[in-house]
């Protein structure tokens, strides 16, 4: 057979950088989106919209079951390398998002004011962009007005920054930025305003007839007596083809990008489109702990520094009262436990006690199972000689499994063994006189057969016959 097209180095660097591209994706962000309660159609609708927007860093085919707690989420997610949480419900006045750092927090809770879903924007627009390979990679994040407005606005774009892996701009990739999704605050109203854009780049300074030849749909020239009426006049275009550019849009390419006509160093337009969803939200409150723990900021309840202290104090002494209760907990388990051992050992005392008086009455405890064990190897080590020499040949193993795993480990089996002494009552008839030894061997005449425990019968109770005879 001939080698393999790959030497032993290509091999390594590949396994080397198949690694490296293990460790990098392991690094980025990932996250759960789910919904919890009974949100409604339109907002688990809503929650695989927004799964829609975290692709390809979230879990796309989660299942949440009903039974299932946020405890059991978290559970699962350390494992998996998930480290943000984005959780819709629904009440009576109104829908919630919840984003959740983990493992130790911070909880930040939204109202919803205003959703589209994407079907919705989608037949909206006249002519809408999106295909799958868009969400091969995540959006580019552009956060806009996030101020000086408060501790509150900075802790809120730290939160978004970090749902999303940072970007070097000076090794990025244009061909990877297919998406892009603005999130504006509004300070006026202290809401945030969630975008999701699809991302277009299309050269600039070409006619219309131009840009239709760079496109992959050729046009229809039937009608036109040579090219140079389409590239000079656009005959033949429609006017909706041509889309405004201007100052707002056009830029200077740093590399080439995907697409007819944008090379290096050249003037390209940027075109963004509307994808959906679409979110109007509104800051309620910021939680220290994963779903539970104090309140750090509140839009509507605005506390006293006294008032939050007597909380504090009132949180630290439930704690110091669960802690107390664990420990007597866990000293009541231990004397209990003490108790019973002592318990035990003096019933065992008090019946060997008992039983060594002679006392009928009391239970007896029983023999050790070392005891046990000889003596029932002993009973079958005289059942396995009797039937020897009343046979004449040697027991089946499963017969007597004792003595056959004795003998296997004493020595091998043509070795002579020593025979154990008969007890004296043994061989003797009904008038006490001696019972006649039987002949050794395998004694001819009638077939014999084993009786019970190996006791021979003669099938025709008549007399053996002599040798020789």
């Amino acid at each position: 057979m001939g080698q393999s097209g790959r030497s032993r180095h290509q091999k390594r660097a590949r396994a080397q950088a198949r690694l490296r591209n293990l460790e990098a994706y392991a690094a980025q962000p990932h996250s759960f989106v789910f919904t919890r309660g009974s949100a409604g159609r339109s907002v688990r609708q809503l929650s695989l919209d927004v799964r829609r927007v975290m692709e390809p860093l979230t879990a796309t085919r989660l299942q949440i079951r009903k039974k299932n707690s946020l405890k059991d989420c978290v559970a699962v997610a350390g494992p998996l390398g998930v480290t943000h949480f984005l959780i819709l419900s629904k009440t009576e006045t109104s829908v919630y998002f919840k984003l959740m750092r983990l493992p130790g927090g911070p909880t930040l809770t939204f109202q919803i004011n205003k959703y589209t879903l994407v079907r919705d924007v989608v037949s909206s627009l006249r002519r809408h962009r999106m295909h799958e390979q868009q969400f091969s990679h995540p959006p580019l994040l552009v956060l806009n007005n996030f101020g000086p407005h408060g501790m509150h606005v900075k802790l809120m774009a730290t939160m978004f920054q970090n749902l999303f892996p940072s970007i070097n701009v000076h090794k990025v990739n244009l061909n990877t930025i297919k998406r892009c999704l603005l999130i504006n605050y509004n300070a006026d109203s202290q809401e945030l305003d969630f975008r999701h854009y699809s991302i277009k780049v299309v050269p600039v300074g070409a006619s219309r007839g131009m840009k239709k030849l760079l496109q992959e749909k050729f046009p229809n020239m039937s009608r036109l007596q040579d090219i140079s009426e389409l590239l000079a006049t656009g005959a033949g275009l429609s006017e909706s083809e041509a889309e405004p550019d201007g100052e707002h849009n056009i830029t200077e390419l740093p590399q080439a990008v995907a697409g007819r006509g944008n090379m290096r160093a050249q003037q390209s337009a940027v075109r963004l489109t509307e994808i959906g969803p679409r979110m109007t939200l509104q800051l309620i409150k910021i939680q220290e702990g994963v779903g539970e723990g104090s309140v750090l900021f509140h839009s509507f309840v605005h506390k006293t520094e006294e008032e939050l202290q007597a909380i504090l104090a009132a949180k630290e002494e439930k704690l110091r009262l669960k802690a107390q209760r664990q420990d007597q907990q866990a000293q009541n388990v231990q004397r209990k436990q003490e108790r019973r051992e002592a318990h035990k050992k003096k019933s065992l005392a008090g019946m060997k006690r008992a039983w060594a008086d002679g006392d009928s009455d009391a239970e007896d405890p029983g023999a050790p199972p070392e005891a046990e064990g000889a003596a029932q190897q002993e009973e079958e080590e005289d059942e396995a000689e009797y039937f020897r020499q009343a046979v004449g040949e040697e027991p089946d193993e499963d017969m007597f499994p004792r003595v056959t795993k004795r003998r296997l480990h004493t020595g091998p089996p043509g070795k002579k063994q020593r025979v154990k002494e008969q007890r004296p009552d043994r061989g003797r008839g009904q008038d006490g006189g001696q019972r006649p030894l039987k002949p050794k061997g395998r004694p001819r005449g009638p077939r014999v057969k084993p009786g019970y425990r190996g006791v021979a019968q003669d099938q025709s109770r008549g007399k053996p016959k002599k040798r020789g005879a």
